[in-house]
């Protein structure tokens, strides 16, 4: 376990530009992005992280390109969703289960 966290801390060094300041929407990503408020804080640091340095331009447009397939998600939801019992939240089934 702690050799998955060292290399996957020393892969995010790599990929940041300056080794001073860590990048703010690393701090805002590890929170975990579940509301349109996350989604806009971290999108708010990435840019600025972005035009300080703190990341390269890799790390920005893959950032960019995962959370466009995230907001894609959740438009599929409430397009073809469907309420369960308790008229929650829209559930969007992708696959059926298998059944082996």
């Amino acid at each position: 376990m702690a050799n998955t966290e060292q290399a996957v801390s020393k892969q995010t060094k790599k990929n940041v530009k300056s080794e001073d300041k860590p990048p703010r929407s690393l701090e805002v990503a590890a929170k975990g992005i579940r509301t349109g408020q996350d989604f806009a804080n971290m999108m708010s640091a990435l840019m600025s992280d972005l035009i300080e340095g703190r990341l390269t331009p890799s790390v920005g447009n893959a950032t960019c390109n995962a959370g466009g397939k995230l907001l894609k998600v959740v438009e599929l939801q409430y397009k073809y969703g469907t309420q369960g019992p308790g008229a929650g939240e829209r559930v969007l089934l992708l696959a059926l289960p298998s059944d082996k």
